[in-house]
């Protein structure tokens, strides 16, 4: 007859449940991972799946109960390192968002805003096709392979222990979220300024012939002008948010090192 003690069963269930959390936490704060268009249930299937491939090649779990004190602590230490993970890259596809945001709103479309179901907000209608062609640029490049790497790779750099043995510096994180201002103003740049310019134009054409109804032409104009220079601007942002994405998981392989997955660099 097989008997299964109890001290057994809580090494078996710590041995699952911390490293899940870690991947969990991941893919809560990860973009694509996370998106409301994925079920919870394939979601959690899919960590659980990723979890029992890594636990073969993770080094020795401590045998502590998940219910104790040092239990509870590193369960927020595995959910403080993949959030951290998953925060480094959700902040490109912020930046693009937000890039997005102001080229819509610059060309008048602020009325054509919509719910998004992931970020729980409005957004509008050129934030989501950038992010949409952010993805696919994602896919293309093998990101998610890179990222599920890394992500394996951080149960060497940071195995779970009860000892606080991870280096992530907040403030070094909190900078890296700069760049959500920084690369969506770079982004948007060509079109807002060649709005300010139609606008500018605009101002001058209805002092000089107040007649002319601005709501009139002004939309029109703004809005053709707009996906006129998004068109002509498309090809030239797939270097830039490609490179901007290299940079993204690279700093991911800096917050989980030792690093086995690397790419190359775009020419």
């Amino acid at each position: 007859m097989v008997t299964v003690s109890s001290e057994f069963l809580q090494v078996w269930i710590a041995t699952l449940f911390w490293p899940l959390t870690r991947i969990l936490a991941f893919m809560v704060a990860a973009p694509i991972f996370s998106h409301r268009a994925l079920p919870n249930t394939i979601r959690l299937g899919f960590g659980l799946v990723l979890t029992l491939m890594l636990i073969p090649t993770m080094p020795d779990i401590p045998p502590l109960s998940i219910f104790s004190m040092s239990g509870l602590l590193i369960l927020a230490q595995q959910i403080l390192i993949g959030a951290a993970m998953g925060f480094s890259l959700r902040i490109i596809f912020a930046a693009i968002e937000m890039a997005g945001q102001a080229s819509g709103m610059t060309m008048g479309l602020g009325f054509a805003s919509f719910y998004d179901p992931q970020t729980q907000g409005q957004s509008t209608a050129i934030g989501q096709f950038l992010v949409v062609l952010s993805m696919l640029i994602f896919f293309g490049i093998n990101g998610h392979l890179v990222v599920i790497s890394t992500l394996a790779d951080s149960f060497q750099s940071f195995p779970i222990t009860a000892e606080p043995n991870f280096h992530i510096n907040p403030y070094k994180i909190a900078l890296w979220g700069g760049k959500i201002f920084s690369v969506g103003l770079l982004i948007s740049l060509p079109i807002v300024t060649a709005l300010l310019m139609a606008n500018m134009a605009l101002g001058i054409l209805t002092r000089t012939a107040p007649q002319l109804n601005l709501f009139g032409i002004g939309f029109p104009i703004t809005i053709g002008l707009g996906f006129l220079v998004l068109t002509l601007a498309l090809p030239h942002m797939l270097q830039p948010v490609q490179k901007l994405m290299y940079e993204s998981m690279s700093f991911m392989q800096e917050i989980a090192q030792p690093v086995r997955a690397t790419l190359p660099r775009p020419d």
